[in-house]
């Protein structure tokens, strides 16, 4: 339909706390419920061109949305673990990708695609279908095998205590096989032979910390390169990064690139991280919903303990990882924004 606007996949982020269970805690195995914050990313990440066209013997992949991959940057345990997680599960399981516009009585049904769960959504006519990969392939990517695990030890408790248990009846330490011939991988900096695969979606940990020096910006553009060949996209989760370092999330987050899709809720910079009161409004400003005070999983004092001793020994690690602040290293030699200060105008 001409002058279409772009909708998000409403059905892939209505099957995910139909789907996914809290993985640890004192709400373990309780439904995966998304906070705002993560409703956004997803809802972007998901948001379908109002141009795309439906080909059933020729369905449109990964072209089909406005966005290629997102960037996500939030502070230490904030969530982003366990929203990756959820979001491997519907681009393992789910309705990730674009099935055409809904027409009446157009519905998702579970039971047709070998869940037992009994969960259908009925689309309003004119939204955009969802449908999953027929066979997905999915690398969690990280600089370690502990970072790997952030996501890994949330995705399998979030699979095994939930509905999608009988779907994916083996979560194993290595990896994990989907319905279909699909399988989920880990991949480091240590072990790239598995680059270069045929992969639908590759969601990237600690982007920040990824650099030319460490190999890891060329495990990023092979991963790209691949997802390219197969329509697949990436996700992208870190800390704030030194902006000394020209890390992977730095590049992508200064990218030209219209189609990259970047979320980074960053303090007033008028607040001083140096000065306790101002630092606990910048805690919570960042973190928001997901503090306990606000119903959600993280204690205030114990973020503001971690910070204050981190203070001591390096300052901008700990305004980068709990204010979610882009600062300068201990190793820079140049303040950030000095240089642009003591221009002189032409």
């Amino acid at each position: 339909m001409a002058g279409r606007s772009p909708q998000p996949l409403a059905v892939a982020l209505d099957w995910i706390p139909r789907h996914c269970v809290i993985p640890d805690g004192f709400r373990r195995g309780r439904p995966f419920n998304l906070y705002d914050f993560q409703f956004e990313y997803l809802a972007a990440f998901y948001l379908v061109r109002g141009g795309a066209r439906w080909q059933p013997d020729d369905p449109i992949l990964g072209p089909a949305f406005v966005y290629r991959r997102g960037v996500l940057v939030d502070p230490q345990k904030k969530g982003k673990g366990p929203l990756s997680a959820a979001h491997i599960c519907l681009e393992g399981a789910g309705p990730a990708l674009f099935g055409g516009w809904a027409g009446r009585d157009d519905g998702y049904a579970c039971a047709e695609h070998g869940c037992g769960c009994g969960w259908e959504y009925a689309y309003e006519p004119g939204e955009p279908m969802g449908m999953p990969w027929p066979t997905p392939l999915i690398q969690i990517t990280a600089l370690s095998e502990e970072q790997t695990d952030n996501i890994y030890g949330a995705l399998r408790p979030m699979i095994d205590l939930g509905p999608l248990a009988d779907l994916i009846p083996k979560t194993g330490e290595e990896f994990i096989r989907l319905p279909g011939g699909g399988r989920i991988d880990t991949v480091t900096s240590s072990a790239q032979s598995r680059l270069g695969q045929r992969v639908t979606f590759v969601p990237q940990d600690e982007v920040g910390l990824w650099t030319k020096a460490n190999r890891m910006l060329h495990v990023a553009d092979t991963q790209y390169r691949g997802l390219a060949g197969m329509g697949g996209r990436a996700s992208l989760t870190t800390n704030a990064w030194d902006p000394a370092e020209q890390s992977v999330a730095q590049l992508q987050f200064e990218s030209q690139a219209q189609d990259v899709y970047r979320q980074f809720r960053q303090p007033p910079a008028n607040l001083s991280y140096r000065n306790k009161q101002e630092r606990r409004r910048i805690h919570r400003y960042v973190y928001g919903e997901a503090l306990k005070e606000n119903g959600g999983h993280v204690d205030l004092d114990s973020i503001e303990a971690e910070a204050a001793d981190m203070l001591e020994r390096d300052p901008a690690q700990a305004e980068r990882f709990f204010g979610n602040k882009l600062v300068y290293g201990q190793g820079s030699w140049l303040r950030e924004g000095l240089w642009d200060s003591l221009a002189v105008p032409a």
